[in-house]
């Protein structure tokens, strides 16, 4: 699934192509995603003005000058692609997996492609993005102010769950996914195991560092590719060749002076890779 890094990459790409431009045309090609689409999709759409893009966890907000916002989540295997005017062709026939399909007053085409479906899409009134069912109960944002440590402290006081478990709640923090939360985890030496409520507070400043540290680099790299993922114009994104844990197991830890093995175990139906030797 598509992590914070990938989905503020897609983000920015989506930004330049269309934040000023109108939605000449809108082709929904099906009634459903994960979810059923909005009613009336086609005609809520076209005809309105890009105002802005944000992301809000793994969610982007397409904010419209009809006073209404797109919701767009990825899914497992969403892919959004921006195809400027001279690569559009009139007679060219969507795909199979091409579901909703947007062409812009200067010619450029949105299209997003989904195989599995677990994506998702809907549209609600812009004032009321906050109250909106699948954003009102979500954590602050990783990068934003109000994440620090102790936040993250005051929430690890009351778990006795695993810290990994912790940071993947979404009403904890937003957007942080399996990959990233392994790869902070190895850098704030702090095993992924470890119960919640024993890690003090200077272990928890130093994983919200962590954290922060390691999304701005992936963003900076474009994200991660690992099977469906790519940026809006295509390009695949390189952070996957800077992991030091995720999908290293039974490789050397890379940490100088360790000389442990990277190990794999199974949390919540995830797969969790870690140095046992020195992440405490």
């Amino acid at each position: 699934m598509p992590e914070l890094p990938e989905v503020e990459t897609v983000r920015r790409g989506l930004e330049t192509a269309v934040v000023g431009r109108v939605v000449a045309a809108a082709e929904i090609r099906r009634s459903d995603l994960r979810w059923p689409l909005p009613e009336r999709m086609k005609q809520r759409i076209e005809g309105a003005g890009v105002k802005e893009i944000v992301r809000s966890g793994k969610y982007m907000l397409v904010r419209l000058s009809t006073s209404e916002t797109l919701l767009v989540h990825l899914g497992m295997s969403g892919r959004i692609s921006v195809l400027p005017p001279s690569a559009t062709c009139p007679d060219a026939k969507p795909g199979p997996h091409d579901h909703v399909l947007l062409r812009m007053d200067d010619g450029t085409s949105i299209i997003y492609n989904d195989p599995r479906r677990f994506g998702a899409m809907d549209l609600c009134p812009t004032r009321a993005e906050a109250s909106h069912k699948l954003l009102r109960r979500m954590g602050p944002e990783p990068l934003g102010d109000e994440f620090t440590g102790i936040y993250l402290r005051k929430i690890f006081e009351r778990r006795n769950s695993a810290v990994k478990s912790v940071l993947l709640d979404q009403n904890v923090v937003a957007g942080l996914g399996n990959i990233y939360v392994c790869e902070a985890l190895w850098r704030a030496r702090v095993s992924p195991l470890r119960i919640a409520k024993d890690i003090g507070h200077g272990k928890a400043a130093e994983i919200v560092r962590c954290v922060k540290d390691v999304l701005e680099e992936a963003i900076n790299a474009g994200g991660s590719s690992l099977r469906d993922y790519r940026t809006a114009g295509g390009e695949l994104g390189y952070f996957q060749h800077r992991f030091q844990v995720y999908g290293r197991a039974g490789e050397p830890c890379r940490r100088s002076g360790c000389e442990g093995k990277i190990r794999s175990v199974r949390q919540g139906g995830r797969s969790t890779c870690f140095c046992s030797d020195c992440q405490g």
